[in-house]
């Protein structure tokens, strides 16, 4: 009866290992907004970390974040770099790309895991608005895998993505 219940339990952990390994190589998360404003009122809230950082919801997270700014204030290179809470971590953030309709950056976690993650920001003009999508992705090691099984990586840091994004657009329709 024990060796039947143990190798039902191997059974079941080896199918549990197999099916995360099955899942995608690449976690992806986005969400949208649309914004009453132009590009030209809602780009320069995002390239320049300074003012990033007056909506980013990451930062919220942790009112005693120590956080250190390197490089250009806005664009390419400009660089933040951070330490906060459990719900924070620590790691950088540099934007590598700036185009009318992007900004691309970079998302170097140290902690609480290390992780490597491409950021964009797309903007697209419709009439009087702009539709802005926040995009994330990054490889998604066999860890990563077995642990999105009992966390929905998705909603968790998609909810985060929708409050920056509303923090964005309360600021880009004062403006």
């Amino acid at each position: 009866m024990l060796k039947t219940i143990a190798l039902l339990a191997a059974i079941a952990l080896l199918g549990l290992l197999a099916f995360a390994a099955s899942r995608p190589d690449v976690f992806h998360v986005q969400r949208s907004i649309r914004i009453h404003a132009g590009t030209d009122k809602i780009q320069p809230l995002i390239q320049n970390l300074h003012r990033f950082n007056t909506w980013n919801p990451f930062n919220k997270k942790d009112p005693n974040l120590e956080g250190h700014y390197q490089g250009p204030d806005s664009g390419p290179g400009a660089s933040f770099s951070f330490k906060g809470n459990k719900d924070v971590g620590s790691g950088s953030l540099t934007v590598t790309q700036v185009a009318p309709d992007r900004v691309g950056m970079r998302l170097d976690m140290l902690a609480p895991f290390e992780a490597h993650n491409e950021v964009e920001f797309v903007l697209r003009p419709d009439g009087d608005s702009t539709e802005v999508s926040w995009a994330m992705q990054c490889p998604s090691p066999f860890i990563a895998k077995l642990m999105g099984l009992f966390f929905d990586m998705d909603k968790m840091i998609g909810q985060d993505f929708e409050n920056g994004l509303q923090g964005l657009k309360t600021l880009a329709e004062q403006a």
